[in-house]
């Protein structure tokens, strides 16, 4: 049996979606960011670092979303991409945290740091800028519907919950193309089972938060 550990809005959504697409029986732990349980044994000894995902399977434990979502594809031969196309399915598989750590930055600013004096309203539009010019780099390199041309792969998994995140922070209007992507995933019956058993949210109450305004001076 796969023992997923997972907070709802968190990348451990990739692996859960991923679950749900391959069909091994798994079950799912919920956890939440803001009380102790993260970082309080037995969960410290699964994920030292107290963050998510975690996965038991095979005998073992595993921490790192990229990680578990080859590991998993590699398992099952699913949802690979074709032969020719490994170094680009690799790529995009660890390209996700490059757009998920300017999500895990804003998140930062605008809701962890809870205090207006804690946040740096530099910070976040220099943060917003870095995501949107990052899905824009995604955008202009998808091989027609999905990321990889032989069609709906983990890569697609993988970098697509930076941008359904990512739209919190970053307005679509310039990028049609991630748009249109979303709505394609969103179809998808995995995908929909997979938000049904994310929990309430617990990260992101808003629809979205603007970068503030720069001062004018003078």
């Amino acid at each position: 049996m796969i023992r997923l550990h997972h907070v709802p809005q968190a990348r451990s959504f990739r692996v859960l979606w991923l679950l749900e697409e391959l069909g091994p029986p798994y079950e799912l732990v919920l956890h939440s960011f803001f009380d102790k349980s993260l970082r309080s044994d037995p969960f410290a000894s699964l994920s030292p670092a107290g963050r998510v995902p975690a996965i038991e399977i095979d005998g073992r434990s595993m921490i790192e979303s990229g990680a578990i979502v080859q590991y998993l594809c590699e398992r099952k031969g699913r949802l690979l991409g074709a032969p020719e196309e490994r170094p680009e399915w690799l790529e995009w598989i660890h390209f996700a945290e490059t757009v998920a750590v300017h999500v895990a930055n804003l998140t930062q600013q605008h809701i962890v740091l809870r205090e207006d004096w804690m946040r740096s309203p530099t910070l976040m539009r220099l943060e917003a800028k870095r995501l949107e010019r990052t899905l824009k780099a995604v955008e202009t390199r998808m091989a027609g519907d999905y990321l990889l041309g032989s069609g709906f792969s983990a890569a697609d998994i993988a970098v697509s919950y930076g941008a359904m995140i990512g739209r919190r922070f970053v307005p679509f209007d310039a990028l049609p193309g991630i748009e249109n992507w979303l709505l394609r995933l969103a179809d998808r019956p995995a995908l929909q089972r997979a938000l049904e058993k994310d929990g309430p949210a617990q990260i992101y109450l808003r629809e979205f938060y603007p970068a503030p305004e720069e001062e004018k001076h003078g």
